[in-house]
């Protein structure tokens, strides 16, 4: 059902030798980008009417029109079951309590007298959101966008997510019903490539985005990676990860549990362990039996996911190698079920959200953590962070300098201009103090 990798005797190699070593699933961007490059223009040159015939082709439905009519997203939370009202409610309110604190205030920093640099933070002033409607429904991917975009300050969002044919041609009810309980009145019934290129082109219905977030599957990736430049993005999300680093303290239960849930999300869904326990190992994999036997979505996700390359059980020496592992594969989610399980998540360098502990699960954070699920996936944890109120913010300096600061540094940014052989920018210090300055032959 799972392979196993074992590291152990030797010394671990370094850096991508190491990474080498470790699963992960095949995802393409690069492939994809050049399928969804005539979509992508097409969108920019007929507008709706390509937004149209692609739902048709790709989502089965025949729509009069692409933006989601407000009778409808009212209809969809009057509609909504209670306990999930509820449920998104208060994953509502625990996320903004966390990314409400992110804030940055504004700092100025006195760099001599006379001379300081501030930075303010202003948002961006329009941003798409997309939220994922293939194989499952997602309205927290709604809630771990908006929340933090509205928190951030910006003042114009819409969402796009795919049309259904089961409902009409609308986004899923669920879907809607969660736009309106963040006060979203702006929803498109688009998906694929073709909603990041409505908002980074716009259409005669959608404003230009200056921004797209939002997880997706391999063609919201690769269009955003076509769109890289002209607006902003989060991530190319691939695949969703999950790695448990585990010692014998760890409950095989739990652990097994734990992989089969990120595993139903999708074939290529990646679920690693990483142990210096065989008796662990040995106790997940007589756990992931039953387990997946008793769930849902088994031979279209779950099995093929544990079974595929990106899965395996990998096998080290001890929590020092363990670590090595770990922050060598940078997951997306990572699970530290060890003795000591806070110290031992301290000492993580990469990982795009840590779960410490036996009692707090990746589903946790899912949902209901606070924290945000809109994560850095495919290694990217070494570089990049999840989605935050700082995603949504710019940083601008603003330099304000009297005449006796400038007159106090002009000699050392002429010299620097000059060593740069870029005569000009020291000109345009000499000219304020009547320094002379060489005419042009």
């Amino acid at each position: 059902m799972i392979s196993r990798i074992d590291l152990r005797g030797d010394a671990l190699p370094e850096g991508p030798a190491l990474r080498a070593l470790l699963p992960r699933a095949d995802f393409d961007v690069a492939a994809a980008l050049e399928k969804v490059r005539p979509i992508c223009e097409d969108v920019h040159h007929r507008g709706d009417a390509a937004l149209i015939e692609y739902a048709e082709k790709f989502d089965g439905v025949r729509l009069k029109q692409v933006r989601v009519p407000a009778a409808a997203i009212a209809d969809a939370l009057e509609g909504l079951d209670p306990l999930v009202r509820d449920a998104l409610e208060e994953s509502i309110r625990r996320a903004r309590i966390v990314h409400r604190e992110q804030r940055r205030a504004p700092h100025t920093t006195q760099v001599v007298p006379g001379g300081s640099v501030t930075e303010k933070w202003v948002p961006v002033e329009r941003v798409g959101l997309y939220a994922p409607g293939g194989r499952s429904v997602y309205p927290s991917s709604v809630i771990m966008n908006a929340v933090p975009a509205q928190e951030a300050g910006v003042e114009s969002m819409a969402l796009a997510s795919p049309p259904q044919s089961d409902f009409d041609g609308l986004p899923h009810p669920t879907i809607l019903a969660a736009c309106a309980l963040l006060g979203i009145d702006e929803v498109y019934a688009v998906g694929g490539a073709q909603a990041v290129a409505m908002f980074a082109y716009g259409t005669e219905t959608c404003a230009p985005a200056n921004m797209v977030t939002g997880p997706g599957n391999i063609w919201v990736a690769a269009a955003k990676r076509y769109f890289t430049g002209r607006i902003g993005i989060d991530t190319e999300a691939g695949p969703t990860e999950i790695a448990v680093l585990a010692d014998d303290t760890a409950d095989a239960v739990h652990v097994a549990s734990d992989l089969i849930s990120q595993a139903e999300h999708d074939p290529l869904a990646a679920a690693v362990l990483v142990t210096d326990s065989v008796a662990l190992a040995d106790a997940v994999v007589k756990e992931l039996e039953p387990q997946v036997a008793a769930t849902k979505h088994v031979e279209d996700r779950i099995a093929p996911a544990l079974a595929g390359r990106q899965s395996a059980i990998v096998l080290v020496d001890g929590l020092k190698e363990g670590l090595r592992v770990v922050d060598a594969y940078g997951a997306e989610h990572l699970e530290i079920q060890t003795a000591d399980a806070a110290a031992v998540a301290d000492r993580v360098k990469n990982a795009g959200a840590i779960f410490v502990g036996p009692w707090a699960p990746v589903s946790l954070g899912d949902y209901c953590a606070g924290s945000n699920h809109v994560l850095p996936t495919g290694g990217c944890a070494c570089h990049s962070s999840g989605l935050s109120v700082q995603s949504f913010l710019r940083g601008i300096h603003i330099v304000d300098y009297t005449r006796d600061a400038l007159a106090d540094v002009a000699q050392h940014v002429v010299t620097l201009a000059e060593a740069e052989d870029l005569p000009a920018h020291g000109a345009a210090v000499k000219a304020r103090f009547g320094w002379k300055v060489p005419q042009s032959k």
